[in-house]
């Protein structure tokens, strides 16, 4: 099986509506992540297959529950899930950020070569991070534990804007630290992955 058609099968199971010129958009990100992934190291997925699954499929995962005009990605790395879903939804602005100068070069050169006008990227840590406006969603993927993630990013976010965390199981102790926020769990399935994926959502009440 070829990555266009994993990807349109993947897409196909999750029941996501991503246009087959999203599709293509996608491939060629993978195409420079796997192309940049020589020299600069950007993700530990070698196997083009597994990257499918493990990156493209796992972040278009959250796409029915981004209901937002602009998201910020923390901790992005390689571009994930931002990337991703600035390709999928060219009317969401997204802003993605890693304090890793190769990884921030790697997206903006994601940028220019997708022409992905929606995408800004940015090198600095979240905490020193002011921009004009703040967010509507604040999405991360395996950045940190919940506590830290609210707490780096909560002069950055809307008020009644959300957080969404990416995790694989559900993180139950970490909720416990989260005393004052009520959190949604909802179980992610992720075509051709048997592990476990949830998302966490808070509302920034």
């Amino acid at each position: 099986m070829t990555q266009a058609e994993l990807l349109a099968t993947g897409v196909a199971e999750m029941g996501l509506s991503v246009s087959l010129e999203a599709q293509l958009k996608l491939l060629s990100y993978l195409a420079l992540l796997q192309k940049w992934n020589k020299v600069y190291n950007l993700t530990a997925v070698r196997d083009p297959l597994e990257m499918v699954r493990l990156h493209l499929l796992d972040s278009l995962s959250v796409l029915p529950y981004i209901k937002a005009q602009n998201l910020l990605d923390v901790g992005s790395g390689g571009g994930l899930p931002g990337i991703v879903l600035a390709i999928c939804m060219p009317a969401l602005k997204v802003t993605t950020i890693d304090t890793v100068q190769k990884k921030a070069i790697f997206m903006r050169q994601v940028k220019g070569e997708l022409d992905l006008d929606n995408l800004e990227v940015v090198h600095t840590r979240v905490e020193n991070y002011l921009p004009k406006e703040k967010f509507d969603v604040i999405i991360s993927r395996a950045f940190s534990e919940l506590n830290l993630f609210v707490n780096l990013t909560k002069h950055l976010i809307k008020e009644k804007g959300k957080w969404l965390a990416m995790k694989g199981q559900a993180p139950l102790k970490e909720l416990q630290s989260l005393i004052e926020k009520q959190a949604e769990i909802i179980p992610l399935k992720v075509s051709g992955l048997e592990a476990e994926r949830h998302l966490v959502v808070l509302e920034n009440n």
